[in-house]
């Protein structure tokens, strides 16, 4: 059961990417040169395309889109979902290249986040594929005392230091690779200077062990392994995203997830599984809040959900 887990988890790790970087480049010069209106009439094409010619995507976006609504969704709710993640992207174009006054940001616990990061001794922030982590790094990039490093998968890792080097070749970031023998080292060094150190938690390549949650009342999995990191590592961890609200608006959330600092070896398993039920809960919330923001588009629960069908 779960090796059938962790190959269906993994399906995101071998989608073939749909763009490529001529195409990244074009729309970086569409939205740079004839702005970000102009930009976004792209954005409906994108949309159409992903709901008329990605079925597995649209199967997936249909499938959490009953289970966080309710009821059965209409093409436009999934032509929504899709046009949202379209946004985002797109967005990544002005805020790698601090394009901040474009934007409307409200952020919600920021005192909390500059008071463990003003401490020095380095915190973990842990995501989700929920709203835009862009936005949250354009924070880093206009508080100049907050350093942001990302963790990443290997491949992934590549694909986003492509991506910005298309978009911006000033603008690569700080990002660590996981997989390799130093890995963790360079995770350590950067907490040590204090930095913050960002993951996204709620996929798996694979190999990885799998802690059982409930999300919008279904069972589901999640990694255990960026918990386990933080909790080896002994920091605080808060949880982190950036909600797209419509239009330029985005909504920053950063919320105490849990604090390894003083917890010791026989006490580990028990924080890291009450910190995995933590972060459901508020990826639960955060998905009713914001429910096009979602961002999975895999079969991340093992079953579809059973919801009686609703007249458009």
């Amino acid at each position: 059961m779960t090796t059938q887990l962790n190959d269906r988890r993994a399906d995101w790790a071998h989608t073939p990417e749909r763009g490529n970087m001529f195409l990244l480049r074009a729309m970086a010069w569409i939205s740079l040169r004839l702005g970000r209106k102009a930009g976004r009439l792209v954005l409906h094409l994108i949309a159409g395309y992903f709901l008329l010619f990605a079925p597995g995507s649209r199967r997936a976006s249909s499938n959490y889109l009953q289970r966080v609504l309710g009821r059965l969704p209409r093409w436009r709710d999934m032509y929504r979902h899709f046009f949202t993640f379209a946004a985002t992207i797109h967005d990544r174009t002005y805020l790698v290249n601090r394009r901040f006054d474009m934007f409307e940001l409200e952020v919600h616990g920021e005192e909390t986040l500059l008071r463990l990061s003003g401490e020095g001794k380095g915190l973990f922030l842990v995501g989700a594929h929920l709203g835009s982590f862009e936005v949250i790094r354009a924070l880093g990039r206009k508080e100049t005392d907050l350093r942001i490093a990302m963790v990443m998968h290997q491949g992934n890792a590549q694909k986003i230091t492509a991506m910005l080097k298309a978009i911006n070749p000033g603008a690569v970031q700080d990002i660590i690779g996981m997989g390799s023998v130093d890995s963790m080292l360079k995770v350590r060094e950067r907490l040590d200077e204090g930095h913050v150190v960002g993951m996204l938690a709620d996929r798996t390549p694979g190999d990885e062990a799998l802690h059982p949650v409930q999300i919008l009342d279904a069972n589901a999995f999640l990694p255990s392994g960026p918990f386990r990191m933080a909790a080896m590592l002994r920091r605080p961890v808060l949880f982190m995203t950036g909600l797209y609200l419509g239009g330029n608006r985005y909504a920053i959330h950063f919320e105490p997830l849990a604090d390894f600092s003083g917890v010791d070896r026989n006490q580990r398993d028990a924080a890291i599984g009450a910190a995995i039920t933590r972060y459901a809960s508020l990826l639960d919330r955060y998905c009713r809040k914001a429910p096009y923001n979602w961002f999975n588009f895999f079969d991340f629960w093992p079953s579809r959900p059973e919801v009686s069908p609703q007249k458009s």
